[in-house]
């Protein structure tokens, strides 16, 4: 009986285990190289784990979309669902398009930023200048930046990489922590 089913259905069991094998090494791959940037560039491991967050949901989609076309979906069939899964998807994204945005700022901020957790900056706003800052935490949606006299301002990610920043000082942070320990 169940060599029956194995013998029906051996291409689509092989292929399978070929794409679950493949997939979860790719998944291995890209994690590990996200570990090892946020290692050289002494990255948060929160920010760190958000990014493997996204590396699941990336590496599910393409095992969905693989698995079914082993399994027998007609590609035109597949391509009707995914194109109207995305529409709707779409309209909902586009009703706050600053999610996506802060998002995508996150993940661009994640390989190449050049301030990390603790530094002193200034942003150059005209509308609401904010200086004497220290970035005490970077979340997928915005930075929560601490002033001089301890208030919390979060400011979304893709303004920040809108805005021009000035570096006051490294590991402002650290420093401020000494301060208070004595």
């Amino acid at each position: 009986m169940i060599k029956d089913i194995f013998f029906e259905y051996e291409y689509q069991i092989i292929w399978t285990t070929v794409v679950v094998v493949g997939l979860l090494l790719l998944r291995l791959g890209l994690k590990q190289s996200a570990k090892r940037i946020a290692k050289r560039d002494e990255l948060n491991f929160a920010r760190t784990r958000l990014i493997f967050k996204y590396i699941n949901v990336l590496v599910s989609f393409i095992a969905l979309f693989s698995l079914l076309l082993i399994w027998g979906v007609e590609v035109h069939e597949l391509t009707l669902i995914f194109s109207s899964v995305f529409a709707v998807i779409g309209i909902g994204l586009f009703a706050v398009w600053s999610i996506l945005s802060n998002i995508t700022s996150g993940v661009i901020m994640f390989f190449s930023f050049p301030y990390k957790i603790g530094d002193k900056i200034k942003i150059h706003d005209k509308d609401s200048p904010i200086d004497n800052v220290i970035i005490e935490d970077i979340k997928a949606f915005q930075l929560h930046l601490r002033t001089d006299k301890g208030e919390l301002v979060t400011y979304p990610n893709n303004l920040f990489l809108q805005k021009p920043v000035t570096l006051l000082k490294k590991d402002a942070l650290l420093e401020r922590d000494e301060n208070i320990d004595r």
